[in-house]
């Protein structure tokens, strides 16, 4: 295992040393898992430029409307309805 030093702003010094002990867990077993947790979270390595691309849109039963049906049939959901 390696030993290291960090140096944190003391309010957040502060706010892990109550987190810690409300856990019953040190400082050091405190870091190590909000690391793990932390390198689940992000992947390894960087994605490439060009390697995300937008999700396709989903179809959501307006395909084909022209505006004028668009704008009719949004108009007709604001209306109330009568029991």
């Amino acid at each position: 295992m390696i030993k290291t030093q960090i140096q944190l702003p003391d309010d957040l010094y502060r706010r892990v040393k109550h987190f810690s002990a409300e856990r019953e867990w040190s400082l050091a077993e405190t870091f190590r898992r909000a690391v793990e947790q932390f390198c689940a979270r992000y992947p390894a390595e960087p994605m490439k430029e060009g390697e995300w691309s937008l999700p396709t849109p989903r179809n959501l039963g307006w395909k084909g409307l022209n505006a004028r049906q668009l704008h009719t049939a949004a108009l007709n959901d604001l209306e109330p309805r009568l029991p």
